[in-house]
């Protein structure tokens, strides 16, 4: 039944493919695949393969990825996404000796992608299971680790349909969770190597410490002044954060807003929606850039470094459905942070909220009194700030005890 709907499921996203673009950019790459698996790997080569759902996903593995690759110098290393939204980002990553998409789960697919790579050791990162292709590796033997996994229980590898999904675990040798109730859960189902690692992320954002931070044109903007980086934002959380700014009278402060989509019309549309001051990215080379109180990223790839700049943070995604993004980004900078309340799925987010580092909000009026809380008051902006910078350093450690495992 489960391959069958992978085949249901490849009819249906060629459909869907003509409407959508990014579904398309999926479909077109993957019939790339085994073309360029041909052309860079071949029978003598040893190969070490890593795949990630998407984005987040990445970021996760990459400070595992990037040890790994130190240790085996000779080997080439097979990079594979599921989501375009990975992939096109990601496939020029330094590490990697190719980068794909990994194809659809299906029988004759996993054999086929297995031969190609036969790859030494696979990594697969947090809750991305393929039974077809996990279970070809188990047959050949082959080790496979699962990092930074969690865990529900109204996951099917936990019920009486999930028969298949939950034989694909036990294709890996070891599973790295990022707390005790995802090992629990896999005790119950019989799977005893597992052991609680954390979050891997909180690898990857400590080392961000240790990066050149430095935009020019972000310390030229900000001046002196206090200042609130909007990061990776959805239109529902920009419908707030505007009326905010375009009622606020003291035009002391400054926003950088990073919003989720740069597609040009939403960002016309964003723009003009503020009444105050404000610039996009991509004109700032012919303003006097320290004159505007807003200033509008429709770029990608520097919201890391922007949030060393903040004084405050409000990271979206929470209060639709879309999912929170990445809230380690900013707190590892000290910095306090504002969500959505749809919050329920990110155990890091209830965590620096009980912790006193964020606060959740799910109406204007909450964001207004956040955020007014944050800009009167310094001493609660320090408070958080460093609730947060002490949590992330409190929870780092995970990668040091997967590649101990590797290692062995």
């Amino acid at each position: 039944m489960y391959s069958f709907g992978i085949y249901i499921a490849s009819f249906i996203l060629k459909i869907v493919a003509l409407f959508n673009t990014k579904i398309k950019l999926g479909v077109i790459g993957r019939e790339e695949t085994f073309k360029k698996l041909k052309a860079t790997i071949k029978a003598k080569d040893k190969t070490l393969w890593f795949h990630c759902a998407s984005l987040g996903e990445y970021e996760q593995g990459l400070p595992v990825f990037t040890e790994l690759r130190k240790d085996y110098p000779n080997h080439k290393i097979v990079l594979s996404f599921f989501s375009p939204s990975g992939y096109e980002i990601r496939k020029n990553a330094p590490f990697a000796d190719i980068v794909v998409y990994i194809p659809l789960d299906t029988k004759t697919n996993a054999k086929r992608f297995i031969d190609s790579i036969n790859p030494e050791l696979t990594v697969f990162v947090k809750y991305e299971i393929w039974p077809n292709i996990l279970n070809e590796l188990k047959k050949r033997q082959l080790k496979a680790v699962l990092i930074s996994a969690v865990f529900r229980e109204n996951q099917s590898f936990f019920k009486w349909y999930g028969k298949h999904t939950k034989s694909a675990l036990f294709a890996f040798e070891h599973i790295f969770t990022q707390n005790k109730a995802s090992k629990l859960l896999l005790e119950k189902i019989g799977y005893n190597n597992a052991s609680v690692s954390g979050d891997t992320r909180f690898d990857r954002v400590s080392n961000q410490l240790s990066q050149n931070n430095t935009l020019e044109f972000v310390s030229e903007f900000k001046g002196d002044n206090l200042c609130v980086v909007i990061g990776s934002s959805w239109p529902e959380d920009e419908k707030l954060i505007v009326n905010y700014i375009n009622t606020l009278a003291d035009k002391a402060t400054k926003f950088i807003i990073a919003p989720h989509n740069i597609k040009k019309n939403q960002i016309e549309a964003l723009k003009r929606s503020i009444s105050s001051s404000s610039l996009l990215f991509s004109e700032k080379e012919s303003k006097n850039i320290s004159n505007y109180n807003v200033l509008i990223l429709d770029t990608i790839g520097l919201l890391t470094k922007v949030y060393n700049y903040a004084d405050i943070a409000y990271v979206g995604g929470a209060l639709g459905i879309t999912g929170l993004h990445n809230t380690l980004e900013a707190a590892v900078f000290g910095v306090p942070i504002i969500i959505g309340n749809n919050h329920e799925k990110f155990q890091e987010a209830q965590a620096m909220i009980n912790n006193k580092g964020m606060l959740s909000i799910s109406s204007q009026e909450e964001l207004n009194t956040a955020l007014n809380q944050f800009i009167e008051n310094k001493e609660k902006r320090i408070e958080y700030g460093l609730n947060n910078y002490n949590y992330i350093t409190k929870n780092k450690g995970a990668v040091v005890q997967i590649l101990k495992f590797l290692h062995i």
